[in-house]
Parts: C-alpha cells; structure tokens; sequence
C-alpha cells in the first residue's frame, strides 16, 4: 500500500511489485481530487505503464516580457534564483575540478549552449568574483537596477507605451500590461529586502562571512555608484513563443568569443582561493533568506507590470508548489484503498 509523495518513489515501488510480483495499491490526493489504483499481476497494467499529462507551462514570452498574474512572476523569480545562485556556482566548481573535461564536455552542447556556459564561467569566476561583503552588495544594487530599471525601460523603448500593432492595434492591450520602471529607494522596505537577500545569497555562493545588519546594508547600497540608463540599438524583443524558438534554433557558438573567453580563463593555481557552494531551494528554512529573495524579486517585477502582489505566504505556496492536504480528500481516498485491501486479503482478484 503506498502512502508516497512523488511519482519517482512510486515509481520505484511499481518496478519492485513487478518484480517480485506483488499487488500493488497506489493512490494519492491533490488538493479536493484523489485517485486509487489497483495493480495486479497478470490482470493489470503496472503503474509505470501510464503516466499524467505534462503541467501546463508559462509561456516564454509571457515569463520574460509580458506578465499579467503574480504566479507568472514568482516562477520567474524561481528561475532566477537558479540562475543567479545554483547555475553559476555549479558551473565554477565542475571547472576547478577538471578544467579540461569540463572544456570537452562543454564543447559538445547544442546551439549555443557552449558559448552561455562559458560566459556564465568567466562572469562567475572572474568579471563579478567579489572578495568582500560590500561587493556582494554592489552586486544586488546593479542587479535590481538591471531587473527592474534597465531591463522595463529597453522594454519600453521598442515598445513604447502608444505602440501600434501592424493592424493598428494597441500593443499594450489584453493580456498585456504596459510596465514601468521602478526606481531604487533604500526607505522602501521591498526595495532593501531584495539588496540584503540578494547579497547576503550571492555572499554565501562565494564562501563570503555575509554582514546582516538591514542598515549597514542600506548604507552600503545607498552608496553604489549606478550607471544611467542608455537604450541599447536593435535589440529585437521577441512578442510570440513561436518567435523565440525561431530565433533559438538559428543561434550557433560564436567560435572566436568562445576561444577568447578560453584564453582569457585564470589558471588552476590562480583560482587557487576561489571556493563556490551551489544554493538548492528551500522554502521551509525562514532563516536562509531563500524566500526573501523569492517574495522581494516577485513582488518588485509585479510592481513594474502593476499586479497585485503575493504576501509571504501566498508566495511560498506559488513558488514552492505546495498544495494544501485536505482531511476529507484523505479519509475518502483510505477508505477507497481499504476496501480494495479486504478484497486481496480475501482472495478476491
């Protein structure tokens, strides 16, 4: 009788009860909906024998460009968290391990996923390697400016808030929120707690005793100098997902940026010093400023598209995917398995 919550373990399971030949009772709930199966040898399928449609995705452009629901920015903020925290520092430490397996390996990835990773190597390693705490909070600084500055006003630079569609059309319409770009306020509390989050993670990647005090962090990023914002030429935003993939399947490596980023790599004894932890998620630690940094980055980018925000709480149950047990579910769905284990204890196939 499984009593599992994910489908590898129940996976497993069904492999072993085939195996040995067992019956096997799988059942599980989800939220107000609840399943029992039956696996019999010889009369049944197993339970690997089928499997759930795929989850419904977010789709790409609508993650990157155009949200309209919170949910759309906490998945996005979950991405980046993977981005910022797990990718590079992985990336660093298969490196220092071996260099030239890790080079050899790299060089056989598809479109241009080899020339991505190796800038996230040389970004990781080198352009943005901070030595102390203060840099981790430089970093934060010029990251929200990026995230929710910079990025928004590109945005609205290749479609401005009156865009037409090639029908005439308003662009901004629909699902489609015209965004505004935030400006950075170190009295905003949403606006400290993504700096001190973000430095303090960013902090921790790097092996970097992290500073935790909220107002010595202010002070530190109240004091980072910020480029203005200059809009960048030809950038093409891509409006369909058909679009992006279109472009994705067309970009190659470029070979020389990539020769060069290899040229440019320090030698093994030069990142002697360099020591990288990988962050895995963890929603139900409140004390290691994971969900922090989730609420403050999904919050922020709901603030630019004018969504209403999701408190602590709510977020935690988006971004970690928690759906709640319900004890009617949960009695209706034993009783289902109870009466199909009276009937095996019976005899009765």
């Amino acid at each position: 009788c499984n009593a599992l919550d994910n489908v590898d373990a129940r996976l497993y399971m069904d492999r072993r009860c085939v195996y040995y030949r067992k019956p096997l009772l799988e059942s599980g709930t989800l939220g107000t909906k609840g399943n029992v199966q039956v696996v019999l040898p010889n009369t049944t399928e197993s339970y690997g024998s089928s499997q759930d449609p795929p989850e419904k995705t977010v789709p790409i452009c609508t993650l990157h460009n155009f949200p309209n629901a919170i949910e759309h920015t906490l998945q996005w903020a979950r991405e980046k968290f993977e981005e910022l925290f797990a990718q590079p520092p992985d990336i660093v430490c298969q490196y220092l391990s071996d260099p030239a397996g890790f080079l050899a390996r790299v060089h056989k990835g598809a479109g241009n996923e080899p020339l991505m990773t190796l800038r996230t190597l040389k970004t990781a390693a080198i352009d943005k390697r901070p030595t102390k705490f203060p840099d981790c909070v430089e970093w934060a600084r010029l990251l929200f400016q990026e995230y929710y500055y910079n990025t928004i006003a590109q945005l609205l630079h290749v479609f401005p808030p009156d865009h037409k569609t090639t029908t005439g059309q308003p662009f901004w319409s629909g699902p489609k929120r015209c965004p505004t770009p935030i400006k950075f306020d170190p009295s905003e509390d949403l606006h400290l707690q993504f700096i001190v989050a973000g430095s303090i993670l960013y902090a921790e990647t790097y092996n970097i005793k992290p500073v935790k005090d909220k107002e010595e962090i202010r002070r530190m990023a109240t004091a980072v100098v910020v480029p203005p914002f200059v809009p960048k030429s030809g950038v093409v935003i891509h409006t369909t997902d058909a679009e992006a993939q279109a472009a994705s399947n067309a970009v190659t490596s470029d070979t020389d940026e990539m020769t060069a980023i290899e040229n440019s790599l320090p030698s093994l004894q030069e990142l002697k010093d360099l020591k990288m932890t990988p962050l895995d998620f963890e929603k139900d630690d409140d004390t290691n400023y994971h969900m922090d940094f989730i609420v403050a980055c999904s919050n922020l980018r709901a603030g630019n598209y004018s969504i209403e925000p999701a408190d602590y709480h709510k977020s935690k149950g988006i971004a970690g995917k928690i759906i709640p047990a319900i004890a009617t579910t949960t009695s209706l769905v034993v009783g289902l398995v109870c009466l199909e284990l009276y009937k095996l204890a019976n005899g009765n196939k």
